[in-house]
């Protein structure tokens, strides 16, 4: 590199947003996060809405304080978020209502029975390969069947696609996104035509290119003020796709863990992985960069703890997350455990009185007071994570040897260690910033900086630390909880038959 380089990377979550600069000096990658913004949905007549508007203009005051702290100038500015919402737009790129959140309840069990009438699930799932969840843009989608928005639509936008639409003026659907549709062929860049025609979903928002990472898009209007010219890029806008970008991974017997309001555990394959074994783990594979496939599974996250926290200081108690973990670290271990993936806990409410009750459902006594209940979600959600590893590697027939965690949850230093202790693996916890650290990282090659996913990763093991986290407590007490969870669960027959046996 013969100068340094700023790029701006609009990091949006579930729950807060962020824009990250990243300085490329030659050796390594220095970020900054100069804006964190709040990222509350909103509640309509109709239903629970993301309030876009809001986040795009605390994207532009962010986007204006990275500028400022970059001396005047950005390289680039790319977008990253969760991925299955979307919006619907007219022949203008006008947008046709709010997009609608995913925990929204319109999504019911019978919208997607009614999907798998139309198209089996076993040939949902092998054309598209992604796992079955209500959440879905396939299943939302079904749901606004013969809405004035769907009947009128002529492009679709998941939520980074119309950032930078916003920002620039330019419609693409970028791939890494468009994968978690449940309507993009597996291999390949084609929307499944056919199969979105059989759903009853109109097909003309469906008929654009579908982009690689990587390219510039345009730049920034001229309405943005300063921001005007800056170059926008398409970067792996899935946030789990630039977070694996930005993971230190060194080789194949390694998975990644991204850690947040959702868990996505996976492994980064060559491939999409079809097979009945992997839809009858409810597997998913998603696109990276480079054609690369994560193979992994969504298991809730710190969003069951978030929940926790909302209903206790709504009900006059307000506990920060720090004083929320010392009492999970000196709550007692045998806590009661629970499938945090459980459906009646993914639209939220009154969250510890549901933990509560899924726990005694199971003949479990409820776990007693706050401290008790986030332990109790914590081990659970490590004993999922091996269930799920182990299916990961039946499937791969690949041996995981050490697990990194990356993304908000490595400030939580008691999940790392139990993960460690449960899996029976070593944790490698960092980077923080992984997704950021990726888009920024993207950038870069779209201006020539950087060649191939090997050098990017290189450049990320030389610009981060990671906290290592041995397995600190005997094999047999681990084996003791997980068998515990199991059992807790009604799980024991999701074991793959060689583990289980």
């Amino acid at each position: 590199m013969a100068s340094a380089r700023v790029f701006a990377a609009v990091d949006l979550g579930a729950g807060s947003g962020r824009v990250v600069t990243g300085r490329l000096d030659g050796t390594s990658v220095a970020l900054e996060v100069v804006h964190r913004f709040a990222n509350r949905p909103l509640w309509l007549p109709d239903g629970r809405h993301w309030n876009l508007p809001q986040l795009f203009s605390d994207t532009l005051e962010g986007l204006a304080r990275a500028r400022a702290g970059a001396a005047g100038r950005l390289d680039g500015i790319g977008v990253d978020s969760w991925g299955v919402d979307y919006a619907l737009l007219d022949g203008d790129h006008r947008i046709l209502g709010l997009p609608f959140h995913y925990r929204d309840e319109r999504v019911t069990d019978e919208v997607v029975a009614r999907a798998h009438e139309l198209v089996p699930r076993e040939e949902l799932y092998g054309r598209t390969g992604i796992q079955t969840m209500p959440i879905n843009t396939v299943f939302q989608l079904m749901s606004e069947r013969g809405s004035p928005a769907a009947a009128t639509s002529e492009a679709i936008a998941l939520v980074p696609d119309l950032i930078n639409l916003w920002l620039c003026g330019e419609l693409a659907n970028e791939a890494t996104n468009a994968s978690t549709t449940g309507l993009l062929e597996a291999t390949g860049r084609s929307w499944a035509i056919d199969l979105i025609a059989r759903l009853g979903i109109p097909e003309r928002p469906f008929t654009g290119e579908v982009l690689l990472p990587g390219r510039q898009l345009g730049s920034v209007l001229q309405g943005h003020g300063d921001q005007r010219g800056t170059p926008v890029h398409a970067v792996a806008s899935h946030d789990t796709a630039s977070a694996f970008v930005g993971t230190p991974l060194e080789g194949p017997p390694e998975a990644v863990l991204s850690s947040g309001t959702w868990s996505l555990l996976g492994l980064e394959v060559p491939e999409p992985i079809l097979s009945g074994e992997a839809a009858g783990f409810n597997l998913t594979n998603e696109r990276g960069l480079d054609d690369t496939v994560r193979l992994l599974r969504n298991v809730m996250g710190f969003w069951l703890v978030q929940e926790c926290r909302r209903a206790w200081r709504d009900a006059g108690r307000d506990l920060d997350y720090d004083e929320l973990h010392r009492a999970a670290r000196e709550a007692p271990a045998d806590v009661p455990l629970f499938d945090p993936d459980q459906p009646s806990l993914l639209r939220g409410g009154d969250m510890p009185t549901m933990i509560a009750s899924a726990c005694t459902a199971s003949g479990q006594q409820e776990p007693a007071g706050p401290g008790a209940v986030i332990r109790s979600i914590l081990v659970s959600l490590a004993c999922k994570y091996r269930l799920v590893l182990e299916q990961l590697q039946l499937v791969s027939g690949r041996r995981v040897e050490v697990v990194h965690v990356v993304g908000g949850g490595v400030r939580n230093t008691l999940l790392c260690q139990l993960t460690a202790d449960v899996l029976g693996l070593p944790v490698l916890a960092g980077p923080e910033e992984a997704t950021a650290l990726g888009n920024v990282l993207v950038q870069a090659r779209a201006c020539g900086e950087l060649s191939s996913l090997a050098e990017m990763r290189e450049l990320v093991s030389r610009s981060v630390q990671v906290e290592r986290y041995e397995p600190s407590t005997g094999r047999a007490a681990n084996e003791e909880t997980y068998s515990r969870f199991l059992s807790a669960t009604g799980l024991n027959a999701r074991r793959p038959a060689s583990v289980a046996a």
